[in-house]
């Protein structure tokens, strides 16, 4: 850390935001995308540059980040391992001060948190977590954007995840700790959220989170239902046949749908795969919300960078 500059704020997870501090953000993408919708111009970010740092493939990541950037008036720079020094051996720590010296934030997208926190340990400038092994804090924040534009206040409600216990289901236990909502996540057994998260939650105080191996009491009287892809990026060819038959029971479809509220919705952070997960009668549904989701991730992502970079 340079002389003199103040510590930067970094957004790792969700646990570095308050309860407040989620509704403001979700308040802002919900004025940010009014105000898109309305065509007006708005430039908090002119002269202000983002690093994207992508370690890890991206459609959603890249594409709203970079466009969130255009459109406040900024730049966003696309980096990669196999194009930058990363990709030679090159440490997280001297990456980050060097671009640190270049840059107004970084967003990083890459495999263990721990490669994401060693950067933001000496980073002058903020870094943002577009996704790791642990936690994806942007989708989640951008699912319930999605969720309060459908039932306006977020936690009274019910929201269930089926599927692998991965970041989304790793996340979302964060957001239940942080709102207060009740949450309800089914997964096969020996595919649990991580053992850290789970223990964060037992020392959390709040009771109304429970981890179940029952895909149908997960989304009994749900109003939102939630999946992922079984197989995450990083786990091609590990037992995915093996894998992909002790997920079957977790698929939604509308048998496993019809359990829910009947006006529940249907979420998946993308990339689906069809058929599995999620089959296409749900995904293309009238229950579905899967691409209002991923718009979202558009307008979430400007009041992110407006909170840290502006």
């Amino acid at each position: 850390m340079r002389k003199g500059k103040v510590m930067p704020r970094h957004l790792l997870s969700l646990f570095d935001l308050t309860e407040n501090e989620i509704y403001e953000l979700l308040s802002r993408g919900a004025k940010l995308k009014a105000m898109k919708k309305a065509k007006e111009e708005y430039k908090p970010l002119s002269r202000k540059t983002l690093a994207m740092v992508f370690e890890k493939s991206s459609t959603r990541t890249r594409v709203s980040f970079e466009v969130a950037m255009y459109e406040l008036g900024g730049h966003a720079l696309n980096i990669s391992s196999s194009n930058s020094q990363l990709g030679r051996g090159e440490t997280y720590e001297d990456t980050a001060r060097v671009l640190s010296r270049y840059v107004d934030g970084i967003m990083v997208r890459t495999f263990e948190q721990n490669r994401i926190e060693r950067m933001a340990s000496v980073a002058s400038v903020p870094v943002i977590n577009g996704l790791t092994d642990l936690y994806h804090p942007c989708q989640v924040l951008a699912d319930l954007l999605t969720i309060e534009e459908n039932f306006g206040s977020i936690k009274p409600l019910h929201i269930s995840y089926v599927g692998d216990g991965n970041n989304m289901a790793n996340t979302w236990i964060t957001a239940a700790i942080i709102l207060g909502f009740k949450l309800s996540i089914a997964t096969p057994k020996g595919y649990e959220p991580a053992a850290m998260v789970l223990d964060k939650l037992k020392t959390s105080g709040y009771s109304n989170i429970i981890i179940t191996n029952d895909p149908v009491l997960a989304v009994k009287d749900a109003d939102v239902i939630n999946t992922d892809t079984w197989i995450s990026m990083g786990q091609e060819g590990e037992k995915e046949a093996e894998k992909k038959a002790h997920f079957k029971p977790y698929q939604v479809n509308y048998n496993l749908l019809s359990y829910a509220k009947s006006d529940a919705i249907v979420m998946h952070c993308l990339p689906a795969h069809r058929g599995e997960e999620i089959t296409d009668e749900v995904i293309d549904g009238p229950q579905s919300r899967v691409f209002d989701e991923a718009e979202n991730r558009l307008h979430i992502q400007k009041a992110i960078l407006e909170k840290f970079i502006a």
